[in-house]
This record gives structure tokens, sequence and C-alpha cells, in this order.
């Protein structure tokens, strides 16, 4: 076997998702790649054969840097639960060819095992415990909240990563909040105390999720 080239394995998916993102995934191809990166076509072969294990080996690195964009855990429950509505439309306005790579089976080949994954996996069951815990209500009112509202804030950054609608990231923002409160109706609590701030006092959806504590003031939960 021929020696380790100096290129590492790490920096040929950074540079392919660079190029699906930017350019899309059909985009990405080895003499592409190669150029991208600034080198001949054998450290990705090294590394990964021929295009079919790029293509095995893209998927996980592409979801784990959306990963790191869509979950913010916060303090307060109903701010981890609508940032990550608002994450999700982010990526869609910001990076649609990764959405669509991601999010709609455009090339990734993700398929769900279930649906309740979208409730139980991951920072999903963790902010469906935050809100069982803070709220008060039962684990499975809980998981149908997170996974109405994944499934809500799924369809609205598909229409916009699609370009199938043509709406500013401000409107998106206000219909996914006016959807994601409007669960917490049956609490007879008020948006303000739920959220610890006015809603209309949310930062912009370019802004960083932490903004949401500055918004509230304070770093706990009520």
């Amino acid at each position: 076997m021929p020696s380790s080239p100096k290129i590492p394995k790490e920096l040929i998916l950074e540079h392919a998702l660079k190029m699906l993102i930017r350019d899309g995934y059909e985009s990405i191809n080895i003499k592409a790649l190669a150029k991208e990166i600034g080198c001949s076509t054998q450290p990705i072969s090294w590394h990964f054969g021929n295009m079919d294990g790029l293509r095995n080996a893209l998927p996980e690195y592409a979801q784990s840097y959306a990963i790191g964009k869509l979950f913010n855990l916060q303090d307060n429950a109903v701010i981890s639960f609508l940032d990550l509505g608002l994450n999700y439309l982010n990526i869609a306005f910001d990076e649609p060819h990764l959405f669509r790579y991601l999010f709609m089976n455009g090339g990734s080949g993700y398929v769900a095992s279930d649906i309740n994954v979208f409730c139980d996996a991951g920072q999903n069951g963790e902010i469906t415990k935050q809100l069982v815990k803070q709220l008060g209500i039962s684990p499975e009112l809980a998981k149908a909240y997170v996974l109405d509202l994944t499934m809500y804030a799924h369809g609205l950054a598909s229409y916009i990563a699609t370009k199938v609608i043509k709406i500013s990231k401000e409107e998106a923002r206000d219909m996914l909040i006016r959807v994601g409160t409007a669960f917490f109706a049956p609490s007879q609590q008020p948006h303000s105390k739920l959220l610890g701030c006015d809603p209309g006092s949310i930062p912009k959806m370019d802004a960083d999720p932490s903004a949401w504590l500055i918004a509230r003031g304070n770093k706990g939960g009520n």
C-alpha cells in the first residue's frame, strides 16, 4: 500500500462540503474536488477509493455540520423549542443546497427509521425532556409539540429551499413563532411568561441564537 498522502481525509471532506453548500451536490466529482483543494486526484482516491466512497462518507460529515447549526439548547425549554424551528429556516435560507441534500433526500440517502426519531433522538429528545420539566406536561404531549413543530418547520423550510415561495426571513420567523407559541395555549400561560420576554422583542433570524437570552434579560427559565 502506498504511503499516506499529506492531505488529510478531513480536509477533503471539508472542501467537498463547501462545494455542496456553494454549488450543490451534483457539482462534486473527484476531478472538480481535486481542483477545489488544489491537488491531484491521488489523495482523494487514496482515502476514498472512488466517488462512491466519497459519497458514502459525505452524509455523516454534512449531518454533523448541520446538527451544530440546528441545536442550541438553552435553560428555557420554550426558547430551545423555537430555536430548533428557526434554525431549520436559517439553513433553508442561507444554505439551500445543504438543506435539500440532507433533509429532502437530495443525495444523502438519509431515511428516518421512524417518525418518533424527531422527538426522541439526540437533541430533539433533550428538548422534549426540557418541556416536560418546565411546563409540567406529559412526555406524550411534549413529544407531540416537538414533532409538530419539526414537521411544520421542515415543510416551510422546504418551500423556501426550493424557491417555491419567496418570503423574507422576518416573515418566516413570525410564521414559525406564531405556530410554535400556539402549541402552548392550553397551558394558559401568556407567551411573555413562556418566553421570558415579549415575542416582539425576539431578535432577527440572522442573530446568534444566544441573542434570545439577551432579549430575555437573564439566563434562567421562568
